[in-house]
């Protein structure tokens, strides 16, 4: 296993290097903290998103889907007080030009950049949201925002969600998409960028069961992360303090990773009360309050919010994954992704390059391919190519030899134990569905 100081580069290495994430804008240089997700990347952080799906929506009947627009009615932002809040203390050093978010290093202490001391200008906020204009004419009035959130969505769909979906509290509506802030020290790879992607959940509750409800997403978040292959001890629940709290909670709990250079939030769930149905009925006079009609009352549900980043995630399960072990006198690298994220499920690979084993080759990968994302790689010895999924996380090679031309079975070898089992063709897919519980 590689030592935390040295994780974080071969990770970034990896990724580069196997087509998981590349630096935007590679061949100009590349362009400051955003990243390009490449053929397995794309496939990896695809199936974080759809395993929080199936856990957040598809396994439950209390939850529905949304995908609102990034573009919003700029008033969405003075109702939710980002226009007057959303802002990070900044300062400058004026000795080397770097600028720091004034909460993040100590303001009296050397410039972390250039080493000099008293360089730093006096905090002054800046807002993080970045700004456009809609339409030709740039002035105040088209002035519009990128959404640094993916909650105002749900929040202003409430009432359109409550009638057509005919739930009733309690019940969420979840949304998975892309924010942006603009971040005065983004960094650390994939864990903080101006653009990433949310996957957010408001759960709207009767007051007097937020409590309940606060303490049951937050146990039901963490397990999430341990079933999907982070180990316990790499994660932490860290409730907020008092002075740390969001202008909109009363109460957050932070589940965070052990990172290569420390604890970093993976996933917060606040108690946002009803401050945000009251505030966008406040400035847009739509009435949000709901009406029981069984207990024959009405309120202004309370929302607890698990909010993830995908990014962070994505970042998470590699770390974790990512095991280097000796096997036979040579290292071999492995990610050890559980299996519902492993960006190829399946590699089947023809013992030798010869025509005859490709017809029964391509048979089996068109099989597969309908139920599971399947590769095929002819390329080098087998040993070699066990070695490439492996670094990639693919959990099951199947290899064609010439033997399976006459008694039409084929070797399967998993991934973590490299165990290997011989069965009959007709038997794969059942094999496979059981494997990976589809």
């Amino acid at each position: 296993m590689a030592k935390a100081p040295d994780l974080m580069e071969r990770i970034v290495n990896l990724c580069k290097r196997r087509g998981l994430v590349f630096p935007s804008s590679d061949i100009y240089g590349g362009f400051r903290s955003t990243w390009d997700y490449g053929p397995l990347g794309v496939l990896l952080k695809r199936n974080v998103k759809e395993a929080w799906w199936r856990s957040m929506v598809q396994l439950r009947d209390d939850v529905v889907g949304l995908d609102s627009s990034i573009l919003m009615h700029p008033r969405v932002w003075e109702a939710s007080g980002h226009i007057g809040t959303f802002s990070d203390p900044l300062v400058d050093c004026r000795s080397c030009k770097e600028r720091f978010r004034a909460d993040h290093i100590d303001v009296e202490a050397a410039c972390p950049k250039c080493g000099n001391k008293g360089t730093f200008t006096e905090a002054r906020n800046f807002n993080l949201m970045f700004k456009t204009f809609v339409g030709p004419v740039e002035n105040d009035a088209n002035i519009a925002y990128l959404r640094p959130e993916t909650a105002q969505g749900i929040f202003v769909n409430f009432k359109n969600v409550l009638t057509t979906s005919r739930k009733k509290p309690p019940f969420g509506i979840a949304q998975v998409g892309k924010s942006f802030r603009n971040e005065i020290t983004p960094g650390n790879f994939i864990f903080r960028t101006r653009e990433f992607e949310q996957m957010e959940m408001e759960y709207f509750v009767p007051p007097a069961e937020s409590e309940k409800w606060f303490e049951y997403w937050v146990d039901h978040r963490h397990q999430w992360y341990i079933e999907h292959g982070i180990p316990e001890d790499a994660l932490m629940i860290r409730p907020h303090a008092a002075d740390e709290l969001s202008h909109y909670s009363t109460g957050t709990s932070d589940i965070e990773y052990m990172y290569p250079w420390g604890w970093g939030e993976l996933e917060g769930i606040a108690q946002r009360t009803d401050f945000d149905l009251k505030k966008h009925t406040e400035f847009s006079g739509e009435d949000l309050v709901y009406f029981d009609q069984e207990a024959n009352e009405k309120y202004v549900p309370f929302v607890i919010e698990p909010a993830a980043g995908a990014d962070r995630a994505t970042l998470a399960f590699l770390l974790s994954a990512y095991v280097e072990e000796e096997v036979n006198g040579e290292t071999r690298t492995v990610l050890k992704l559980h299996k519902r994220l492993a960006p190829i499920k399946i590699a089947v690979l023809p013992l030798s390059k010869k025509d005859t084993l490709a017809p029964l080759t391509d048979a089996i990968a068109n099989q597969l391919r309908p139920y599971f994302q399947i590769d095929t790689d002819l390329s080098g010895a087998i040993g070699r190519r066990y070695r490439r999924y492996d670094e990639i996380g693919t959990p099951f090679c199947v290899t064609v030899d010439f033997d399976s031309l006459v008694d039409k079975a084929v070797t399967v070898r998993e991934r973590d134990t490299m165990e290997q089992v011989r069965i009959p063709v007709a038997d794969l897919l059942g094999y496979f569905r059981e494997q990976f519980e589809v």
